[in-house]
């Protein structure tokens, strides 16, 4: 281990005495000498002024308008809340676009007539005035040889109930005997 040391001390004084670094000291001493570059000032701060906001007393743009007619509107359809202890019927677990009027029925006792609904899934079924369908607590209140008219209660967005009509008509296929 010894003999290894002194070889290298050796190797490392051989090389550093050869005069062949004078082209380096010439290039340190005029890199020294040569004029250096001056940085610039950081820029002036500019105290932060405040923004005072002067429409806090105004409506909030995240928040509708409040239109005074259209608050009239819907209290002229104002109605009760719907019946939540009825019975529902098979029809109120379908959305009304997945029902479609295919025909309609009449008895000749009575007269009356009755809708053959169509559901999603492909099942019929009857239904007269008074029944309930699809998933806003829909009432019938008409069958005619092509629609069914209805009257669905929907919240009003306020914590109240309104009523909305709604009409469900023949298919053109179901009306030419496809």
């Amino acid at each position: 281990m010894k003999k290894l040391v002194i070889s290298s001390l050796v190797l490392l004084t051989a090389c550093s005495s050869g005069t062949d670094t004078d082209d380096l000291q010439s290039f340190v001493s005029e890199t020294l000498n040569t004029q250096r570059g001056r940085i610039q000032p950081l820029p002036e701060f500019q105290p932060y002024s405040a923004y005072v906001y002067s429409a806090s007393a105004l409506r909030s743009p995240f928040e509708s308008p409040v239109v005074f007619e259209e608050m009239a509107s819907q209290m002229d359809n104002a109605v009760d809340a719907p019946d939540e202890s009825r019975r529902k019927e098979p029809l109120e677990r379908y959305t009304l676009g997945e029902l479609t009027l295919v025909g309609t029925l009449s008895k000749s006792e009575s007269g009356a007539l009755k809708a053959l609904i169509k559901t999603f899934s492909g099942s019929v079924h009857t239904v007269e005035e008074g029944n309930y369908m699809g998933k806003n607590h829909g009432r019938i209140i008409n069958i005619s040889e092509s629609k069914v008219d209805l009257i669905e209660v929907v919240p009003n967005g306020s914590g109240g109930w309104i009523s909305r009509p709604h009409s469900m008509g023949l298919q053109a296929s179901a009306r030419s005997g496809n």
